[in-house]
């Protein structure tokens, strides 16, 4: 652990009431390297006369001043190569805030939180207890690149192995079914997540086969969860990608019927991450999976091109709410108000609404009091590895009976 004496902050206010009551907070907290700034251009110079040894691991930064606002500091603070990481303090209000956050992170400058203004010792001391020097490096660092003949050697090889994550019913915590998680097992950096790979599919043309492994994977496993005696409802997700072509069709009801899997247990989650240029052929392939019976969910509702035009134009039965409208809509009134449109907009569509990125009991909570139908996240569990799921349900229903419906009768 880092001592606190050890990590060199910034702080950047135009107000000098405030450099001194941060000062003092920073000071009786044990952060003593700790240099003011009134200015940004005073703390850019600051910054660009620094070595590796002398720059700044935390800046706590003001948006509203004058000359440089704290919008235009950051971009220089790119320009610089900046490496270290940021707070906000400011009493601007809750969506300019979260908005400054988003600008941030997609300037990949690390970013703790925001702090209101004026600033509580606790709140402030919690973030800067978030931060470590690790942390900091590796978000700076680039994610290894792979290219579209490793990928296929990692498919044709074998590689690919599939997590689950498990998703229950808020009114009554049953288990009721999981979403199958591709990862990719490299045998020199060891798991690989879907952002290192999933563009590199679509871009080769590898995403049927990629698709079609986990798909058959995914079947696999829940026919052995049901020779279990558990049932389980298996969500995979499909890209626009493998609806071009009418073959796609043919092999999902090919396999499904192979390992004797229900249709109405099987969840096809659609992610759109471009537009289609023609789409008679995902129309007609979505609509027949529907007619056997399979179910058709939109996932990452209200983000990218999960839009009213697919609600419209797919029968989908189930609407999947991004975890980004999700998680904190208990507290924060935007989110909320995404939230329970998304809901409402479900629900008069008679369509099962999945909530995602559930990560505490606040978000539980909301779920629990708007009625929505199901929930999945870390809160409910991380992914597991297939066997490690019937004895995480044993531990989920002694939790349901004990923390979640301590007095209530809960469907086993």
């Amino acid at each position: 652990m880092v001592e606190r004496s050890a990590v060199k902050i910034l702080v950047l206010d135009d107000e000098s009431f405030m450099l001194k009551l941060l000062n003092r907070i920073l000071s009786n907290l044990g952060y003593s390297s700790v240099t003011l700034c009134d200015s940004g251009r005073a703390a850019l110079e600051k910054i660009a006369d620094a070595d590796a040894d002398t720059v700044p691991n935390l800046i706590l930064l003001d948006l509203n001043m004058p000359e440089m606002d704290g919008i235009e500091f950051v971009r220089h603070l790119v320009d610089l190569h900046y490496p270290g990481s940021l707070i906000l303090v400011s009493g601007e209000d809750e969506r300019i805030l979260q908005t400054t956050v988003k600008l941030v992170r997609a300037h990949k400058i690390p970013i703790l939180g925001y702090l209101h203004k004026p600033v509580k010792p606790d709140a402030l001391s919690e973030l800067l207890e978030s931060w470590a020097p690790s942390a900091a490096d590796a978000a700076g660092m680039a994610k290894k690149v792979y290219t579209a003949a490793e990928l296929r050697a990692a498919i044709e090889g074998g590689q690919l192995v599939n997590y689950y994550q498990p998703k229950v019913a808020v009114a009554t915590g049953e288990v009721v079914g999981v979403e199958t998680l591709a990862r990719w097992r490299h045998p020199a950096d060891g798991i690989v997540f879907p952002d290192q790979f999933i563009g590199v599919a679509e871009a080769a043309g590898l995403i049927d086969d990629l698709t079609k492994a986990v798909f058959a994977e995914a079947m696999a496993q829940a026919k052995a969860w049901q020779e279990m005696q558990l049932p389980l409802r298996v969500a995979v997700n499909v890209s626009m990608d493998n609806l071009a072509s009418l073959d796609f069709l043919k092999f999902v009801a090919e396999v499904t019927a192979k390992e004797g899997i229900a249709p109405q247990n099987v969840v096809l989650e659609v992610t759109e991450t471009k537009l289609m240029q023609d789409t008679r052929a995902p129309l007609e392939i979505l609509t027949r999976l529907r007619l056997k019976r399979f179910r058709l969910s939109i996932d990452d509702f209200g983000t990218g091109h999960s839009s009213l035009a697919q609600l419209r134009d797919i029968p989908f039965d189930e609407l999947k709410i991004d975890q980004g409208f999700v998680h904190r809509a208990s507290v924060d009134e935007t989110l909320r108000a995404i939230y329970d449109a998304s809901l409402s907009l479900a629900r008069q569509l008679n369509m099962e609404v999945v909530a995602e990125g559930v990560q505490d009991r606040e978000d539980w909570d909301l779920l629990r009091r708007s009625g929505c139908d199901l929930a999945q996240g870390t809160f409910v569990s991380r992914p597991l590895l297939p066997e490690e799921i019937p004895g995480w349900i044993e531990l989920w229903r002694e939790r349901v009976r004990t923390e979640l419906f301590p007095t209530e009768d809960v469907k086993e």
